[in-house]
């Protein structure tokens, strides 16, 4: 599980606790030094190992989401490189929020579906990728989640394809993951046309952030 400064912590923290409940694997923590690495919200994470001290072969390539972390992380060589070379090899490429854009940028996401945030998603075309209105979508070994909270089902579809569906069941019941949340608007389909063109103002020049860095390593 790769660690970048400005990632957003829950795309990382969902994710991390389902692959816990496998209990047979061993989830790594990587960035480029050993030093705590900051989230978006205001708290570091400390990295269980270096780029370079991370297993050659993986099962699992992942990759959280972020705003200017991950606008950052899509032009950093070194990340590029990295996710390129450890790619290559893994059994699955994965990603929640804007961390499908990373992949992308590595070009590990050229002639799959894939899904992001939702004010993202028309980025993915910039990066080889074709966009899903999904909340997960999987194509062959590359498995996206859809914004933040995303994480949380992508998490579980991991642990079904690890574990097997009732394994996952169980993990899910143990988390008591069974959303109810006191508001319908975690869509722009159900949020209502006010809420959507706020966030869409809002998120406006991060947006323009990520095309700009899209079409800077893809040219």
């Amino acid at each position: 599980m790769l660690l970048y400064p400005g990632f957003t912590a829950q795309d990382l923290v969902g994710p991390q606790l389902m692959f816990s409940s496998t209990m047979d694997r061993q989830v790594h923590l990587v960035a480029k030094t050993l030093e705590p690495v900051p989230c978006d919200t205001g708290f570091s994470i400390l990295p269980a190992m270096t780029l370079a001290q991370c297993p050659s072969d993986l099962e699992i390539l992942f990759v959280p989401g972020g705003s200017q972390g991950t606008v950052d992380a899509m032009r950093d060589p070194e990340i590029l490189e990295f996710l390129s070379d450890r790619g290559s090899r893994a059994t699955y490429i994965t990603a929640v929020c804007t961390g499908s854009l990373v992949l992308g940028a590595a070009g590990l996401l050229d002639g799959y579906q894939a899904t992001t945030h939702w004010a993202a998603r028309d980025v993915l075309p910039l990066l080889g990728a074709t966009p899903v209105n999904e909340r997960v979508v999987i194509d062959r070994n590359r498995i996206t989640g859809g914004g933040v909270t995303a994480g949380l089902d992508f998490g579980l579809h991991i642990v079904a394809r690890l574990k097997g569906e009732d394994y996952a069941r169980a993990a899910q019941l143990s988390f008591e993951y069974a959303p109810d949340p006191p508001f319908n608007a975690g869509t722009p389909e159900t949020a209502g046309a006010e809420a959507v063109a706020f966030i869409e103002s809002l998120y406006a020049p991060l947006i323009e952030s990520y095309r700009q860095a899209a079409r800077e390593v893809r040219t």
